[in-house]
């Protein structure tokens, strides 16, 4: 159950959908699919250079956006040293990702009801001791492919980049990569750096989200 208070909750798309900031997330939304018309993104990843730059907060609040376009998706938690998705959506994290994987081959993915509409998370399950192994194994890869074909978009959240190698290794299983940085916080030789790395494995950066940038004066939009 949530316990978190609705309006001091990070999803924003569905704590207050008229405002500025969810309307930004809209515009990712559609910057994404404008950026993809020549070949469909089927399979998204979000990274950042350290922890807390709002990458998790970010793809969380796409996963709503796109679930509130009707797309089908299924958001995964593949940060298997800090998982945070589950609670975003006030919501347990017994079985998940490390489970599926674990598990016979045809076994049920335990996808979990948000209660968005359209949108299930599968949450990271219990935490191994050797997170890259899992997610470059030829079972991830099997599971990747099992999610497609039940959703239009699959979103994946990963560690950071640079401190391990976790999301370098699953971006060269997926479509797209979203690079999320901090305003004021994200120096620019670490963002350069993680670019690189991305850039060294072929990963398809499909664009850099830049978090608790100031609004310009006066920003808004009509609704």
């Amino acid at each position: 159950m949530n316990t978190a208070s609705p309006d001091r909750s990070p999803l924003i798309a569905l704590r207050d959908p008229r405002s500025p900031a969810a309307e930004a997330y809209r515009t990712l939304r559609t910057n994404i699919q404008f950026s993809s018309l020549d070949k469909p993104l089927h399979t998204l990843l979000a990274t950042s250079t350290a922890p807390d730059e709002g990458k998790s907060t970010t793809i969380a609040n796409l996963a709503v956006t796109m679930a509130q376009a009707e797309q089908r998706v299924i958001l995964v938690d593949c940060d298997l040293h800090r998982p945070t998705l589950h609670t975003l959506f006030g919501l347990p994290n017994d079985a998940g990702l490390t489970s599926l994987i674990l598990a016979q081959e045809d076994a049920e993915i335990p996808l979990l009801d948000t209660g968005v509409p359209g949108l299930s998370l599968l949450a990271s399950g219990p935490l191994p001791p050797r997170p890259a192994d899992i997610l470059g194994s030829r079972r991830m890869e099997a599971v990747i492919g099992r999610l497609r074909s039940q959703a239009d978009i699959v979103l994946f959240d990963t560690p950071p980049v640079i401190a391990v190698t976790d999301a370098a290794v699953l971006a060269t299983r997926v479509d797209g990569v979203l690079l999320v940085l901090q305003a004021k916080k994200t120096n620019r030789e670490r963002a350069r750096r993680a670019r690189q790395m991305l850039e060294k494995v072929k990963a398809n950066i499909v664009g850099v989200v830049l978090n608790n940038a100031e609004l310009e004066r006066g920003y808004g939009y009509y609704g």
